[in-house]
């Protein structure tokens, strides 16, 4: 049972996860299918050197709370939270960060279930989730979060400075101009728009300084069926194209990109 300052209360449904969603939306969250083509996709390692720069850049911070804001599969969650409590580098036990705590937060109620699920195998960290709307005012208490990472999700600068800490670690990851140019340019993928670098931290800029950024970029050789499911997984499975990826004989160069930034959430 969770409760408020305002006398509202809340249950833990069976899949250990809280719902705060209040009202009707226009906007639906990941479907079953996306997170279904998602798992196939990260799970076969395509995304490995992004999640390990992620990964990196917040275990730098021993963080004892993590926020997931825009949780998916929570592919990069679990790479952070390994990444903090040390069990990707046994060698280096006095790195580890243990009773890591973690909030995985999405408006996909499949998708929060999922990384709930997942995390529930992990002896040194405990992960809640959340199912609610980041445009509206996050159901979390002020400064709850030492970091807090926002994987292609959309972002509230207001809400993200009330969550974090003082002193606190934003990771935001975008998709650089050149990510997927080659199925954009098939007519398979949508054009990379509204997450150009110095419009971000113009956003951010009120509560956020920047303080890393980092580009990644492979070209990496896709079968149909990767090409399917990097498409599914992603907003241009919504909007279905004239050209089918499965049609496609052989295999194909895909380039990825993306641009890591780090931001330092000020005092005031």
């Amino acid at each position: 049972m969770l409760a408020c300052r305002n006398g509202h209360r809340f249950d833990t449904n069976r899949r250990g996860f809280a719902s705060l969603l209040v009202g009707s939306r226009k906007l639906i969250g990941d479907s079953a299918a996306m997170l279904d083509a998602r798992d196939l996709f990260l799970e076969r390692g395509w995304y490995t050197e992004l999640r390990d720069a992620l990964s990196a850049l917040v275990a730098a911070e021993s963080p004892h709370r993590v926020i997931d804001i825009g949780c998916g599969t929570g592919y990069y969650l679990r790479g952070v939270l390994d990444a903090v409590s040390g069990r990707d580098s046994p060698g280096s036990p006095s790195a580890r960060t243990t009773g890591v705590g973690a909030l995985a937060m999405d408006l996909s109620a499949a998708a929060v279930a999922r990384t709930v699920r997942a995390g529930l195998t992990d002896p040194n960290s405990t992960t809640n989730g959340l199912v609610a709307d980041v445009w509206s005012a996050l159901p979390i208490r002020d400064g709850a979060a030492d970091a807090a990472i926002n994987v292609f999700a959309p972002r509230n600068p207001a809400e993200f400075h009330r969550i974090l800490a003082p002193g606190g670690l934003l990771a935001v990851v975008v998709p650089h101009p050149s990510h997927l140019q080659e199925l954009r340019a098939a007519g398979l993928a949508l054009d990379v728009h509204g997450n150009k670098t110095d419009d971000l931290v113009t956003s951010l800029a009120s509560g956020f300084h920047l303080e890393s950024t980092a580009d990644l970029s492979r070209t990496l050789l896709l079968s149909p069926d990767d090409v399917a499911a990097l498409i599914g997984m992603g907003p241009s499975s919504h909007h279905p194209s004239s050209a089918d990826p499965a049609d496609r004989a052989g295999s194909t160069e895909v380039t990825v990109a993306f641009r890591l930034l780090g931001f330092r959430r000020s005092n005031a």
